[in-house]
């Protein structure tokens, strides 16, 4: 199956990984939300718009996740390493930070330093997410 799928994206000129493509869209909502967590600061109203940053990253994160290992899976031949190990663990904490905080911001029991923490975490994580990408992309 995934030589199909990699076999038909190579017919139409697409030879690249795919999972990197579907990174930046959690990636960027992580760090966009961030700087509206630090917005909100001064601005209330971007409070929300840092929320809803993490929102989308989470709905992302499933895809992007299933095409990091169709792309693990097929070149790299599910070979374990820690790198993979790693992504795995900061991935499922990462989907982990972004459920809590969907979770616990829809029902109020957010304050301004749990909600700070919680972007600050989910950047850390992501930050964390890229470096090792970038380790197992360029060694």
């Amino acid at each position: 199956m995934l030589a199909f799928i990699y076999k038909t994206l190579a017919a139409i000129g697409y030879t690249e990984p795919i999972h990197p493509v579907s990174t930046h869209i959690p990636m960027g909502m992580i760090l966009g939300g961030f700087l509206f967590a630090i917005a909100s600061f001064k601005w209330e109203a971007a409070k929300e718009t840092a929320h809803q940053c993490l929102i989308l990253a989470l709905a992302i994160l499933p895809i992007t996740v299933v095409f990091g290992i169709m792309d693990w899976q097929y070149r790299l031949a599910g070979a374990v390493t820690v790198y993979i190990v790693a992504k795995l663990i900061l991935a499922g904490t990462l989907g982990i930070l972004l459920g809590c905080n969907a979770y616990l911001y829809q029902k109020g029991k957010l304050g301004p330093r749990a909600f700070m923490a919680l972007h600050i975490l989910c950047l850390l994580n992501a930050i964390g997410l890229g470096f090792i990408g970038g380790r197992l992309v360029y060694g």
